[in-house]
């Protein structure tokens, strides 16, 4: 039986298309994993704090020496890390804004991209101790910007590659949805990502 985490971050709770997209992708995921489980993180409705001063001392601080200002400081870390290692595979849905990943989103890889426990680092360099999990990324864009003059200012994709990565985390998948301030081209885009999410479920049967 397996666990997947589903992140969403659209600060729409109502209207959103990754979050629609990532209702689909969930249920294609159900079906092939029957009996599983569905851990909800929506960072819009349960905002997270960025991450304090307190917060980042207590990521360099030995557990034993530890003050109890500093466990309170990194206690929300701790939780979220626990969840994060408990679960299989990872469907995070994403809007671009303003180039790049929503605050909340970024809020959340804060408090889970943290040494010692999501990465570590040796005298060849960084690497993951997340390896094994795999992650499905969702992403909207109200622009086209694969093929264009504005490719190069994406940075949510790139972002999210490299930092997952930099955990272990393997993208599975991801599964990207372009210009959709335009409804034509938001319904003809649609109907593609949806199909490319039947096919690679389809492709596990």
């Amino acid at each position: 039986m397996k666990t997947l985490l589903r992140i969403d971050c659209s600060s729409r709770t109502k209207g959103s298309h990754s979050r629609t997209l990532a209702d689909y992708f969930e249920e294609n995921w159900k079906a092939a994993n029957p009996k599983s489980t569905i851990i909800y993180r929506d960072l819009a409705k349960h905002v997270l704090p960025h991450i304090q001063n307190n917060t980042i001392e207590g990521f360099y601080t030995p557990i034993e020496h530890m003050s109890p200002q500093i466990k309170e400081a990194t206690a929300l870390s701790d939780e979220l890390i626990d969840e994060l290692k408990s679960v299989d595979d990872i469907l995070i849905s994403s809007p671009l804004y303003n180039l790049n990943i929503p605050s909340n989103l970024k809020a959340y890889l804060d408090q889970v991209v943290r040494i010692g426990h999501t990465f570590n680092i040796n005298e060849k360099g960084y690497y993951g101790l997340l390896e094994g999990k795999l992650a499905y990324l969702i992403t909207v864009k109200g622009g086209v910007y694969k093929g264009t003059f504005m490719e190069p200012y994406d940075f949510q994709e790139p972002y999210l590659k490299a930092i997952l990565g930099h955990m272990g985390i393997k993208i599975q998948e991801l599964f990207s949805l372009e210009g959709s301030a335009d409804q034509q081209t938001l319904k003809q885009n649609k109907v593609m990502v949806e199909s490319t999410i039947d096919q690679s479920f389809n492709e596990l049967v």
